[in-house]
């Protein structure tokens, strides 16, 4: 048994109600003061948990405004900031990264091949034309709108947050060694072939082509820039058809 300090019992008390609806975005939360004589707990504590609240990105909140903290809306911003530090301090190699990403992409594009919109369609299409156009900077916000509305064409916002987060650390992760490779121009070349192919599968409806190659273009674009003992577990995920089944 763990002893509950103060300020948790705090926290814990404002996200059972932001959680349940009782407190929406927007809404208040109680003043320092009345936090204070609502929990029995000094002002250091009710101040203690306020900061704990703001830096899990549920409430914003500034020591002694009298209106009391603002909760938030939801944002990934939190998963985001947890997942990087993971990554950062070697919790998270590169490897189990982008296997991740393999897995969500794939069920994002088999989602998207049988629920897209023509609109949504055309998005992915437009994204992929800017590739052909684009320098190399251009080129990865292109690459960014492709997946983005693969993402939203699952209709999934889960699949949706963790595709930003996950691609986002990713590619924090090696930018670096992507801008120094001396066959910039042939990597940018195949893969704007791998998403062609990827879009016509996903136009014509065959989600478990398109899932195969996707991880197939990830695997072939990250592969160089992960450890050998790690890849065996990528490889994998290219034996299968759609994720959760051979």
């Amino acid at each position: 048994m763990r002893a509950v300090r103060a300020y948790e019992r705090v926290v814990e008390q404002v996200e059972g109600a932001i959680e349940s609806g009782a407190l929406s975005p927007g809404e208040r939360l109680p003043s320092e003061r009345e936090l204070m004589v609502q929990f029995s707990v000094s002002r250091s504590t009710v101040r203690e948990a306020l900061r704990v609240l703001q830096a899990r990105g549920l409430v914003r909140s500034r020591p002694g405004d009298p209106n009391g903290a603002e909760v938030l809306p939801f944002s990934p911003a939190a998963l985001h900031k947890s997942m990087t530090t993971l990554a950062r301090v070697s919790e998270l190699s590169l490897g189990e990264l982008v296997q991740f990403r393999m897995v969500l992409d794939s069920a994002a594009i088999l989602l998207a091949a049988r629920l897209r919109t023509e609109e949504q369609l055309a998005e992915m299409a437009a994204a992929v034309e800017r590739m052909k156009e684009a320098d190399s900077e251009a080129f990865g916000a292109a690459d960014v709108a492709f997946h983005d509305a693969v993402a939203r064409a699952s209709g999934n916002k889960l699949i949706q947050i963790c595709t930003d987060v996950v691609r986002s650390i990713v590619v924090d992760l090696i930018a670096g060694k992507i801008a120094s490779a001396p066959d910039g121009e042939a990597l940018m070349r195949r893969s704007i072939g791998h998403h062609e192919e990827v879009l016509a599968a996903v136009r014509a409806g065959d989600g478990p082509l398109a899932a195969r190659l996707s991880r197939q273009s990830m695997y072939d674009y990250y592969a160089d820039y992960i450890p050998a003992e790690e890849r065996v577990a990528l490889r994998a995920l290219l034996d299968y058809g759609d994720i959760g089944g051979p």
